[in-house]
């Protein structure tokens, strides 16, 4: 691989804002040069005329000024096999699972459509610059087979893995105890740690999983401590009710995972809406991740969450888009919507909170903060490049934009793929190669 030097504004963050002025929470170069070579980055640094002869004499200097180089975006919660369940109109969670998502991952029993979508999905993620995702594979391994396969290809640093679900779902669409543990422990062994891949121990929910297949579950995580857990919890009203009935003597939602020793720092779960004192406290105290999915939860209609309230509990906190109950691929749109069901709920999220949120916040969140989410000597080359002038009205707007702060917004507000000048995986320009 040849070094690079790629030239433009940086912006990293270094530490969490703690509002819109908190100008100590990330470092900014209004000439910077990022080195990258063998795919991490080598130096930033401020740009200057002898800094090739210097440090990378055989570099290729590749100039994006004016755009705004970031840390590659990181998305804690996506399901690939709904790619076409996105835009599914549906009353509710459990209706909308049974019409269209059920129905369409039957669809990932053929290795073929499985390999076509999970192509066609590492497109989207380039293309709207995402460069790390958890992701959620179907029941069959060979979905999980074709998912790691595409990552690997492009040397993407990815999380997934496949479903285990045994009862509340179509025959075809289930597993047992055995096989979900047979099956998890065999793609486990085969794709983690090759490249830049992590596996993600992955019962559905705990409304589609016995209380069998949730010990057996239990066993994996025993295991194989390092792996990542993922799952969804407290999304909807109709769903905790449902739980309540199918575990009637655990405490509540998370109770049901604590119960079968799932929760931990490795611990993603999704959505945590309608969330108890007691389970804020437990996720508090195992360092277990809730993950905000704002325009998924918008979009089904099961409420606002909470980012105050798991804050003050020092709950810690992850964003995603949360496809296809999530209607975009955009980080930028889900902290869009993200901001605006935070202004429902009274509270505040300033332009350095998202974007801190999308890159090193979401880094934190999968304990990979000292390889992705950060511009800095030793960290993956995956980066973004954001331009706020790709559309007419931003242009316009940009006009008036006078600080940082403000750029961000606009990109946050109206940004869409077309403001991803370029997104580079592991040092390589990603998105050029989608044209």
């Amino acid at each position: 691989m040849t070094a690079k030097i790629l030239r433009g504004r940086v912006l990293t963050f270094v530490a969490e804002p703690s509002g819109a002025d908190d100008h100590a929470s990330y470092r900014y170069l209004e000439d910077g040069a990022v080195v990258v070579e063998h795919g991490k980055i080598v130096s930033v640094g401020e740009w200057h005329e002898g800094l090739k002869q210097l440090v990378a004499p055989k570099a290729e200097v590749i100039d994006h000024r004016p755009g705004l180089l970031m840390a590659g975006f990181i998305d804690t919660h996506i399901h690939y096999p709904q790619m076409q369940v996105i835009g599914s109109y549906a009353k509710d969670l459990l209706e909308w699972l049974n019409i269209y998502t059920f129905v369409e991952e039957q669809r990932f029993a053929d290795a073929g459509h499985a390999a076509r979508i999970a192509s066609l999905f590492c497109d989207e993620l380039v293309r709207y610059g995402t460069t790390t995702a958890a992701v959620y594979c179907s029941v069959h391994p060979q979905s999980a087979d074709a998912f790691f396969a595409e990552a690997r290809k492009r040397d993407m640093r990815m999380i997934a893995g496949k479903i285990m679900m045994d009862r509340n779902a179509p025959d075809e669409l289930l597993d047992t105890p055995q096989r979900g543990y047979d099956e998890s422990k065999a793609l486990l062994e085969k794709w983690d740690g090759v490249g830049r891949l992590h596996y993600a121990i992955t019962p559905r929910f705990a409304l589609t999983s016995t209380h069998e297949q949730m010990e057996m579950t239990q066993d994996l995580v025993r295991q194989f401590p390092d792996a990542y857990m993922q799952t969804h919890v407290n999304e909807s009203l109709g769903e905790i009710a449902f739980a309540k009935e199918l575990f009637p003597n655990l405490p509540d939602y998370v109770g049901i995972y604590e119960h079968y020793g799932l929760l931990g720092p490795r611990t993603l779960l999704g959505h945590c809406i309608h969330m108890n004192d007691r389970e804020i406290d437990a996720m508090s105290e195992t360092g277990s991740v809730a993950v905000f999915c704002p325009t998924s939860n918008l979009f089904i209609g099961s409420g606002l969450f909470d980012r105050e309230r798991l804050m003050a509990s020092n709950v810690r906190i992850g964003v995603a888009t949360d496809v296809g109950g999530g209607t975009s691929y955009s980080m930028l749109r889900t902290l869009d919507e993200g901001y605006k069901v935070l202004q429902l709920r009274g509270q505040r999220m300033s332009p350095l909170e998202s974007f801190f949120m999308m890159t090193l916040g979401n880094a934190r969140a999968l304990s990979l903060e000292n390889t992705i989410g950060t511009l800095a000597p030793g960290a993956d080359a995956d980066i973004v490049v954001l331009d706020a002038r790709a559309l007419p009205h931003m242009t316009l707007k940009m006009e008036q934009v006078e600080t940082l702060t403000e750029e961000l917004f606009l990109l946050q507000t109206c940004g869409d793929d077309r403001v991803i000048a370029e997104t580079y995986v592991a040092g390589e320009a990603a998105k050029a190669r989608l044209s």
